[in-house]
């Protein structure tokens, strides 16, 4: 009798562990049909981490990341490396920087000296995955001399339209060094501020992005058509707007729309020169007040991000009044309050010059 109660227990036993399992067999099931579709494939939850990462690129500055964010969308993930408010002429990447950018799949920057640290970038990253790419080149890279004289009021300028593609000087190249990039006598990096520069900015990094991640060429092409069109009409307004002003000349305390004037007639006076941090000398300052004086201007232009001292002291001295024509080479907290972004900001500056011009 006792044998067999005991077997009768070792059968019930059995029994509650079959049906346990078999419980377990049916949760685990119908957890599976959860990410299963009618034909037993996976789920688009579990597919999508089988799915190709997302491009890991960064930007130098804002210029770059508007155009490279206008491209990709949502398809990649995109980090400015000079952060909200600083002045990108003299930021410096951090070992912490460094390492980011030479693990990223993408590094974009404008080139033409503007990112005086990037060569140091490239070398760290020789033989790694990073593609870089070089937004102006192919541009006609132009000396940051062209402009620095004041000369009268529609003077002649014979020097080679801006926006004529060539490849950069090997010479011009050759010479530069690091840490003297925006010095008198340097190349001029501005080109983002002409928008019929900027529409082949656009172009150039459209193409090394869609060679770096070929499955979504056709989407980065369709997103950098939209984007451009908006920037060929820019172009066109700043063509309507600034045909027949006045005057052509305008004075500014950085000298960083030598590509602006050059591709809508007009002559960039500047305060001081390519280096936004650069203070005149003396005789510059009395050489301007005295150009300001003969030409009866009544502008003087500063800029977002650096201060406006200089352009105020020239202001006052000859009654004039200062106001801002924006280099766009960041955002403002002002600016992001706004939601401003490249081509709001460059129809600010249309009508700032539009003013000045016409005064």
């Amino acid at each position: 009798m006792l044998t067999f109660r005991i077997r009768n227990l070792a059968v019930l036993s059995l029994s509650a562990l079959l049906i346990a399992a078999g419980c377990g067999s049916n949760s685990n099931s119908a957890n599976n049909a959860g990410n299963t579709g009618a034909n037993g494939s996976l789920s688009a939850k579990e597919t999508s981490s089988a799915a190709p990462d997302k491009l890991n690129i960064k930007v130098s500055f804002y210029p770059m990341y508007e155009f490279t964010k206008n491209i990709v969308g949502n398809l990649a993930d995109v980090e400015t490396l000079v952060p909200a408010g600083i002045e990108p002429h003299d930021w410096e990447p951090t070992a912490k920087d460094m390492a980011a950018i030479t693990g990223a799949d993408v590094l974009i920057y404008n080139g033409a000296g503007m990112e005086g640290w990037v060569e140091q970038v490239l070398d760290s990253a020789s033989g790694s995955k990073l593609v870089t790419v070089e937004a102006s080149k192919g541009l006609n890279i132009i000396e940051g001399t062209e402009e620095e004289e004041p000369h009268a009021e529609g003077e002649a300028d014979d020097h080679d339209h801006a926006g004529e593609d060539h490849e950069h000087e090997d010479e011009a190249h050759a010479e530069e060094e690091p840490g003297h990039n925006h010095d008198h006598g340097g190349l001029d990096p501005h080109v983002w501020l002409a928008p019929s520069l900027a529409i082949k900015e656009v172009r150039t990094i459209e193409a090394a992005l869609s060679a770096a991640s070929p499955e979504n060429a056709a989407a980065f092409q369709t997103n950098a058509d939209s984007y451009v069109a908006k920037l060929e009409q820019l172009d066109q307004d700043f063509k309507d707007g600034l045909a027949g002003t006045k005057r052509t000349d305008f004075i500014t305390q950085h000298a960083a729309f030598g590509y602006l004037a050059k591709e809508y007639g007009l002559s960039q006076v500047p305060i001081a020169g390519l280096s936004p941090e650069q203070e005149p000398s003396a005789a510059q300052m009395a050489e301007i007040v005295e150009f300001a004086k003969a030409h009866d201007v009544k502008t003087i232009f500063f800029e977002t991000l650096v201060s406006s001292s200089v352009a105020d002291t020239i202001a006052q001295e000859i009654g004039a009044k200062s106001a801002v024509l924006n280099p766009i080479e960041g955002l403002t907290d002002e600016d992001r309050s706004n939601e401003l972004d490249y081509v709001a900001i460059m129809r600010q500056n249309l009508e700032a010059l539009k003013t000045a011009l016409n005064e």
